[in-house]
């Protein structure tokens, strides 16, 4: 094993995955079954060259806007095309030519067999989604760095770009998806990486990442190996850390989909795995009182939310509006019942409400304090005649 890195480790990705979209190399990835109905219209060249931990696809819905981090030949591209159907579209970035190469050369075969054409693909990293590097190349070679002037202003160029001329411009993109890919990003740059996810993002819509995680730190000694690097095992997050950086972003909702329960690899006693992991963003805004309350179901005693709310198994806990409409969706729905108030409050006459209170809500809250009615029993629920 190398001791000192002799080669950045984006230069090292570059060069073995060049390779790989030259001649497959089965080491770039683990077993994946796919669902075969998606693969019989992608050329046997696509799939042979195209590698990955996972399956995001499977979490992409009919007409959404999807966005493949690391798309390579555009498999998981080609996969999601026929899943968001001709009113979806699906837009796969890589830094790597060759295999853009691949995946913009078969995009009409599978456009032809399809029927209909909804997949592109972009140039650039995915920890910079702002900056198009295709218009980069070509503006530098119009004006080649020759010196450092010319090298300060094509860092100028790339800061205009980034504004004028996004590669994935803000809040446009439903889900994004990536397979094996994170980790070949450095360690100083997955700050960024997770935050261009989210930017990228629509309010309400959510990450699906497959990637390889490791079960401890990934001693320093392993980090300055340019070839475990590329292999997707170096630059991997120790996998409480892969969860925290959703957080951290600012998602919520964040949940392991899916992990595998074998290591892909295991390396000086650390294992490698695959995971999937999906996150939500849209929590950001204002706590408004329109006086509503949920009911935790359980199974557990307590549960704390990525707010701080606490909720404690049966108790009518009072929340604002905003937390109220996010338990309605996935992935809490199912986990709670919700209490909306007898007489609606008007959205110009809701008040600001501190989320950070954690209290209870009486029932008198909700039905009205001057709430006196006496009702008929109810008809039973399972049809029976004694309830």
């Amino acid at each position: 094993m190398n001791t000192t890195l002799k080669t950045r480790p984006e230069t090292a990705v570059k060069q073995r995955y060049s390779s790989a979209a030259k001649a497959p190399e089965a080491a770039l990835c683990c077993p994946v079954e796919y669902d075969r109905r998606y693969l019989e219209i992608i050329p046997p060249e696509v799939i042979e060259k195209d590698y990955g931990c996972g399956d995001p696809s499977r979490h992409v819905k009919p007409g959404e806007t999807v966005l493949d981090l690391g798309s390579g030949t555009g498999k998981i591209c080609f996969i999601a095309a026929q899943v968001v159907g001709s009113t979806g579209r699906v837009i796969g970035v890589d830094m790597t030519d060759d295999m853009l190469e691949v995946a913009r050369r078969n995009a009409p075969i599978v456009a032809e067999r399809l029927g209909y054409a909804n997949v592109e693909f972009r140039k650039g990293r995915i920890q910079d989604l702002g900056l198009d590097l295709e218009i980069l190349d070509a503006e530098l070679k119009k004006n080649p760095i020759a010196n450092a002037n010319t090298f300060l202003r094509a860092q100028e160029l790339a800061a205009e770009l980034r504004v004028k001329h996004p590669l994935v411009e803000t809040e446009t993109v439903d889900v994004v998806v990536s397979n094996c890919v994170l980790n070949l990003v450095e360690p100083q740059d997955k700050p960024r990486l997770f935050g261009e996810i989210f930017r990228v993002l629509r309010k309400g819509g959510r990450a699906v990442i497959s990637d390889i995680v490791s079960d401890e730190d990934v001693p320093e000694g392993m980090q300055q190996d340019p070839t475990l690097w590329s292999g997707c095992i170096s630059g991997a997050l120790r996998e409480d850390l892969f969860l925290k950086a959703f957080e951290d972003a600012g998602f919520y909702g964040v949940r392991l989909v899916k992990r595998d329960a074998q290591p892909w690899r295991t390396v000086q006693g650390i294992e490698f795995r695959s995971v999937t992991v999906e996150a939500f963003k849209g929590k950001q805004g204002k706590c408004f009182e329109f006086n509503q309350a949920v009911i935790y179901r359980g199974p557990f005693r307590e549960v704390l939310d990525d707010d701080g709310h606490r909720l404690r198994r049966g108790d009518r806990v009072a929340v604002c509006d905003k937390t109220f409409q996010l338990y309605r969706k996935a992935p809490y729905a199912e986990h709670f019942e919700f209490i909306e108030p007898r007489v609606p409050v008007k959205p110009e006459e809701a008040k600001p409400y501190n989320c950070a209170r954690g209290v209870l809500r009486h029932p008198s809250e909700t039905k009205g304090l001057e709430y006196e009615a006496t009702t008929a029993a109810a008809k039973c629920c399972d049809g029976g005649t004694i309830c």
